[in-house]
Formats: structure tokens, C-alpha cells, sequence
């Protein structure tokens, strides 16, 4: 028995009645496939009330984009009935199947853009989709409002608070990760010590409590020692190595600029009166040495043989480098301590600024830089998740507002688990006469 066009585009589209294809159209040239969809109903519940058999007023024309059909950009048509109820007094718009209220894309089409967003860049995924990428943003915003309004933060136990800036002007967001389930719990604009105030708000919202963050790994930043401080009282402070180098490597930059700009002919003299040399110095300083070119290695053979500051400063950072390696090696607090307090006094006699600030800074907060130096997995997770980071930022170019970055982040890094899935990939049961893709 032959099966019409319409009955196998119905099927294939996942609807029910009293929701039917009625026709067909393709047009090759524009390799567009068009299908009108109708719904001959003459009574059907209230969208409002829920109400049974409440007569139609009229139908309003309505189009989604759907998914390619053959490689064919696909369109869905349809004269959607508006309810006049008699219980309620509401004349309303029903609700079609295949695509959420207001939205010009259907469900499935809306679930693989999502898809895509999470692996490409959003202005890729547009550009494969054919679409406006801001029209992908809004989705993006609003699924993960949904999933994360779902989220459930129970049994978190150890954090990293961190900063990022997210637009040139000095544009900052604070976020905090769950460093055992590696997850993003939790953004929002600004970095100062309120930020840990509304993370805390946040945690109780989703099931999570307060009391019970046992670690937090952070940075140096005072306004989030003082946020800690105040609003999670019972968790210990670590700072992560990836920041505590981060500010030595700033210190030997300093006096790299510093020294370059009041003696450049003794730094070129020291370089063998080589100008390339100084370039390759500058990277080679920041490199390890395992790194190094082969200019960046004849460099720094000069500069280690050198009476110049910056040679010190370099030491000096390399030296906090082998601190850290010497107490994950020895996994012992007082050797820890040690090492590092004599790495302290020789910053403190080093006659360089930049360094007898960080011997200060190290000082004060002595306990959480310790902890932070035996703290190998807290260290290792705050690194990983500022790499996906800076992913993310680079995925998210153009992404115009902060609220945009903040969605696309949840959306890459939050392991959200209520949003819908691919379909291209899997599919759960029907529900409401059409295959939602949905986890």
C-alpha cells in the first residue's frame, strides 16, 4: 500500500493529531523545502485555564525554520488556532508541538544550535545554521537560564574563586568552580568581596550550603579574603600556584621594562650587542627552559652571565619555580615553610622592588600559601578550568555583552544536565505528539 507525501512528512516530522503536513513544496533552486501544516480542529483545551473543548476564534499564520531536510534548509508553516474560552474569558494562542511559544525555530533546530555552540564558536555555529549569530545568543541565554534554574549544588565542598576580564576597559567577572565535580558553579559582573556574598546566595538556591565549603583556592585578591571571610567562615584558604607565579613572572617583567628603559645600551651590551637578542631574551624569560628556542637559549647563556638585573629577577622567579617543586616532591608543611621562607629573606635583600613587594605580599599571607603549595589537585583543577576559560573567551568573540559571555560560559563549563540533547545523537519518547529532544 503507497503512502502519500503528507502522511510520510507527518511521520517523519513527529507530529500527531490533530496536527497533520498538508502539503509539500520544494523548491530546488532555493534548495528549500517548505511544509504547510494544519490543524483542522474545531475545538481543543484552553492554553490558559486547561479547559476541554473550547471552540476556535481564528488562526493566526505562523513559520519556523526546522532542521535540514536532504541537505535542504526546511520551513515549517502553519495556521496556528487561537482559543476563545468561555471558563476563563481569555481568547489565547495554542501552543504548537514542535517549537516553544515566540520562538522562530523549532524545538530540534533550537537543540542543535545549542549543540554546536558548545564545541564551535558561536559565530561558526551561525554561519553553519545560516542564521543571525544574535538570534543564537538568545537561545543560548535562555536554555541555560532554564537548566541552570534546575541545578543542584548539593555537596560542594571545595571552590576556586577566580577572576577574569571579559572586554577591553577593565571589564572584570568573578567565577567560582567546583573543584572536585570540575565544574562552573557560578558568575557574575565585578571582583570585589559582594561577589562572594552573591555566590553564597546562589549556592543556597540550588540546594547547596555555605557552612559546609571545607577549601576555597584563590588568588591573592584581598576583596575575596575579606568575601571569604565574612560569608563562608568555616573554609580554609589556599592560593593556587598558577596565581602565586603569575605574580613573580609580573615582578621579573617589571624590572625587564624597568632596566631596558633606563640602561638599554648595557642590556645590549651584555646580549653581545645583538637587538634580536633582546626579544628573544624577554620570551626566553618567560619560558622554561625546556622551551627555549634555539636564539632564546644563546640569550639567555648571556643575560645568566651578565651583572644585570634582570638576570636576578629571573633567578629569583625561576627559584620560587623550584620552591614549589621541591614541597609537592616532600609533601611536608615545615619543609614547605622553610623553603619558601628562605625564598623570602632573598627576595626581601634582593634591592629589587618589584620582588621585595611579593616577598611582602607572601608574608602576610603566609598560612594560604603554604597550603596552596601542597595542595596539588586544588592547583591542577584551578589551572585546567582557567584554560577552558580562555577557551570559552576565544569561542565567545563578538559576543558583545557580559551576559552573553556568562551564558556562553555556563553553556561550555557548568555541565548543565537539563538541556536539550542533539538530535542528531539521541532522542527520548514522545511527549505532547512530537519527538522532544530533551535530557
Amino acid at each position: 500500500m503507497s503512502i502519500g507525501v503528507e502522511t510520510l512528512f507527518t511521520t517523519a516530522l513527529g507530529l500527531q493529531a490533530p496536527w497533520i503536513v498538508s502539503k509539500v513544496e520544494l523548491d530546488t533552486a532555493k534548495r528549500r523545502i517548505d511544509f504547510e501544516v494544519s490543524c483542522d480542529a474545531k475545538q481543543l483545551p484552553c492554553p490558559a485555564c486547561g479547559v476541554n473543548g473550547q471552540g476556535v476564534h481564528d488562526r493566526i499564520k505562523r513559520s519556523w525554520r526546522h532542521l535540514d531536510f536532504f541537505q535542504f534548509e526546511a520551513w515549517l508553516h502553519a495556521e496556528v488556532p487561537r482559543v476563545d474560552c468561555s471558563a476563563c474569558g481569555k481568547t489565547t494562542q495554542a501552543e504548537v508541538p514542535w517549537a516553544r511559544p515566540g520562538s522562530g525555530f523549532t524545538l530540534l533546530f533550537e537543540a542543535l544550535a545549542l549543540s554546536l555552540c558548545q564545541t564551535l564558536p558561536v559565530a561558526q555555529a551561525a554561519a553553519q545554521l545560516r542564521v543571525a549569530s544574535k538570534r543564537l545568543w538568545r537561545r543560548i541565554e535562555h536554555y541555560v537560564n532554564i537548566a541552570r534554574g534546575r541545578d543542584d549544588m548539593t555537596g560542594v565542598r571545595v571552590i576556586g574563586i577566580d577572576e577574569t576580564s571579559v572586554k577591553k576597559g577593565h571589564q572584570y567577572v568573578t567565577v567560582v568552580h567546583d573543584l572536585e565535580a570540575r565544574r562552573l558553579l557560578f558568575v557574575t559582573p565585578g571582583r570585589d568581596h559582594e561577589t562572594v556574598a552573591a555566590f553564597k546566595q546562589e549556592l543556597a538556591m540550588h540546594g547547596g550550603v555555605a557552612d559546609e565549603i571545607e577549601h576555597v583556592c584563590m588568588d591573592m585578591s584581598a576583596a575575596y579574603a575579606k568575601g571569604v571571610a565574612e560569608t563562608l567562615p568555616g573554609a580554609q584558604i589556599s592560593y593556587d600556584r598558577f596565581h602565586v607565579i603569575a605574580l613573580a613572572n609580573a615582578a621579573m617583567d617589571e624590572v625587564r621594562r624597568e632596566e631596558m628603559r633606563s640602561q638599554p645600551k648595557a642590556v645590549r651590551a651584555a646580549l653581545g650587542e645583538d637587538r634580536k637578542a633582546v626579544k628573544a631574551m624577554m620570551w626566553g624569560m618567560r619560558k622554561n627552559p625546556v622551551s627555549w628556542t634555539y636564539h632564546q637559549t644563546n640569550s639567555m647563556h648571556w643575560l645568566q652571565r651578565s651583572n644585570l638585573k634582570s638576570a636576578r629577577a629571573w633567578r629569583l622567579k625561576q627559584a620560587l619555580r623550584e620552591v614549589y617543586r621541591g614541597a609537592v616532591a616532600a609533601n611536608c608543611a615545615s619543609k614547605a615553610k622553610q623553603d619558601l621562607m628562605g625564598w623570602i629573606s632573598w627576595a626581601s635583600r634582593c634591592r629589587l622592588e618589584p620582588f621585595k613587594r611579593l616577598a611582602i605580599t607572601l608574608t602576610e599571607r603566609l598560612p594560604g600559601v603554604v597550603r596552596g603549595m601542597l595542595d596539588g589537585r586544588s592547583n591542577a583543577y584551578v589551572e585546567a578550568m582557567n584554560g577552558m576559560l580562555q577557551q570559552t573567551k576565544r569561542a565567545a568573540r563578538g559576543f558583545r555583552t557580559v551576559t552573553n559571555f556568562i551564558a556562553i560560559a555556563y553553556l561550555r563549563m557548568a555541565k548543565l544536565k537539563h538541556l536539550p540533547s542533539n538530535p542528531l545523537l539521541a532522542a527520548v519518547p514522545r511527549e505532547h505528539g512530537v519527538t522532544r529532544h530533551f535530557a
